[in-house]
């Protein structure tokens, strides 16, 4: 009679590559003389391992974790169109728990690798925005949905291709996006008009600045505002990544280049 495991082979049966998400030193151990390809896929390289894609986000779900790490195994040249891996991932806490077999395709290439790993501000800091926007996206302020705009990265042009409504706050500060008592400001001052503008590094360098670049030939999703309008358009203006809170919707979105690379809904997150 055939056992579970005879059963079950053909999920790895002739696999290009293994992607191992966030594993333990012992667990990544036993893949030692694995014949194919082994790529790590986690927040930091702890394994030491010989081939490693960063994952700057957590992505509490599996499809978008692994997702975001085929990407950045294709973008490494790690995998090409085609290649078929399997995805040892966890679904639940205690260690790898699951096996995902995936097919690569260029279809599912969206650019979220990119922007985490290419952008010209610090892959932590464009995570530390983030988590201000899906903060502010799950609770909103006093319980009423918000909109906010933020521009990472660049921050000189960004400065000069836009011009201020109100007083900035942080003019004479030399504070930093990911401080606790920075991004409960960040989400108070985020009931005004207007974008913040965080430097590559993290500084915040202005609130309520207006975007003042051209929208001519900048392609959006039918729906959205000027809001996401300016934010997408002022990527592709200067070496910047927009990350825009939909008061409407609720979504959070990213602009990098011009385009729309990533859409999270921040109750999912």
């Amino acid at each position: 009679m055939a056992s579970l495991t005879d059963h079950l082979a053909d999920l790895v049966a002739d696999v290009d590559a293994a992607l191992l998400f966030s594993p333990t030193s012992s667990f990544y151990e036993r893949f030692a003389d694995a014949e194919v390809e082994v790529v790590v896929v986690a927040p930091d390289n702890d394994v030491d391992a010989e081939t490693f894609v960063e994952l700057p986000l957590p992505f509490d779900n599996v499809k978008d974790r692994i997702r975001f790490g085929i990407e950045g195994a294709m973008d490494e040249g790690l995998l090409a169109e085609g290649d078929e891996v399997a995805c040892v991932a966890s679904v639940f806490d205690g260690g790898s728990d699951a096996v995902i077999r995936a097919t690569v395709d260029e279809g599912v290439h969206t650019g979220i690798y990119d922007l985490f790993a290419n952008s010209r501000a610090e892959p932590s800091v464009i995570r530390d925005v983030f988590e201000v926007a899906i903060e502010l996206g799950q609770k909103g302020q006093k319980g009423k949905p918000v909109g906010a705009l933020f521009v990472v990265g660049d921050a000189g042009k960004v400065m000069n291709k836009s011009r201020p409504l109100s007083y900035n706050p942080f003019e004479k500060s030399h504070v930093h996006v990911g401080d606790p008592i920075v991004n409960v400001m960040l989400k108070e001052f985020s009931r005004l008009d207007g974008a913040f503008v965080v430097s590559d590094s993290g500084k915040i360098v202005s609130a309520y600045r207006y975007l003042e670049p051209a929208a001519e030939g900048v392609d959006i999703p039918k729906g959205l505002g000027a809001r996401h309008m300016s934010g997408a358009a002022i990527t592709r203006d200067t070496n910047s990544t927009s990350i825009v809170l939909s008061e409407s919707d609720g979504l959070v979105r990213a602009f990098k280049a011009g385009e729309l690379v990533l859409e999270i809904d921040p109750e999912e997150y």
